[in-house]
C-alpha cells in the first residue's frame, strides 16, 4: 500500500518513480477485466434461472459445462458428478410446463481465480401446482455455490450447490407434477 501510494505521489509531482517504488499491483486494464469477467459471471446464473423459470431448457443446458458436480443434498439425495444433459433433463422433468416456478437470488460475492470463479449468493425459489386446490405451493430459501469455468463460449457453471436455510409449504410440490 505504502509503495502504491509513493508511486502515485511520484506522478502526481510529475516526477519519474525510482526504481525501489514499484508500480501498483492492480492496472487499469485488469480492474476492468476483472469488473466485465464478474459481470459476465452473474448474468450466467441469472440466465440460468430466467431460462428454468420459463422452461428453456436448451437455453439453460447451454450455461453449463458438459459435467456438473451437483449438490443438492440439502434438499434430499446425495452430491454427484453428473452430465449437464441429465442435470437439465432432471430440471425439465421436475418442472414442466404447467407447473410455474420462480428463482431469484441476490447479494452475489465472487472470487476469481484465473480461469476459474465461485460465485456465493442468497436464494429463493418456489414452485406452484395449480392442479391441487390446497397445498399447492412449496418455498425455500437458502444460500447458493455456483463453480464457474472459463470456455470458449464464455464462463459455463461446472459445480453448483444449494443449501437450503428454511423452507415453508408442501415439500412434495417440489418433486410432484401435473
Amino acid at each position: 500500500m505504502m509503495r502504491a501510494l509513493l508511486f502515485a505521489a511520484f506522478l502526481l509531482a510529475g516526477c519519474t518513480p525510482p526504481a525501489s517504488v514499484a508500480p501498483p499491483a492492480s492496472s487499469p486494464a485488469r480492474d476492468v477485466a476483472a469488473l466485465t469477467d464478474r459481470a459476465d459471471i452473474e448474468a450466467v446464473a441469472n440466465a440460468i434461472d430466467d431460462a428454468v423459470d420459463r422452461k428453456d431448457w436448451t437455453t439453460a443446458r447451454s450455461y453449463f459445462t458438459d459435467a456438473v458436480d451437483a449438490d443438492f443434498s440439502s434438499l434430499g439425495g446425495a452430491p454427484s458428478k453428473i452430465p449437464a444433459d441429465e442435470l437439465v433433463n432432471n430440471w425439465k422433468t421436475a418442472l414442466p410446463a404447467q407447473k410455474p416456478s420462480f428463482h431469484l437470488r441476490g447479494e452475489a460475492m465472487i472470487k476469481l481465480e484465473g480461469d476459474s470463479a465461485t460465485m456465493i449468493s442468497r436464494g429463493y425459489a418456489w414452485n406452484k401446482l395449480d392442479t391441487r386446490a390446497d397445498d399447492n405451493l412449496w418455498e425455500v430459501w437458502g444460500i447458493y455455490e455456483h463453480h464457474f469455468s472459463r470456455t470458449p463460449a464464455g464462463w459455463r457453471v461446472s459445480g453448483f450447490k444449494f443449501t437450503k436455510t428454511y423452507e415453508r409449504g408442501d415439500p412434495s410440490v417440489r418433486a410432484a407434477t401435473p
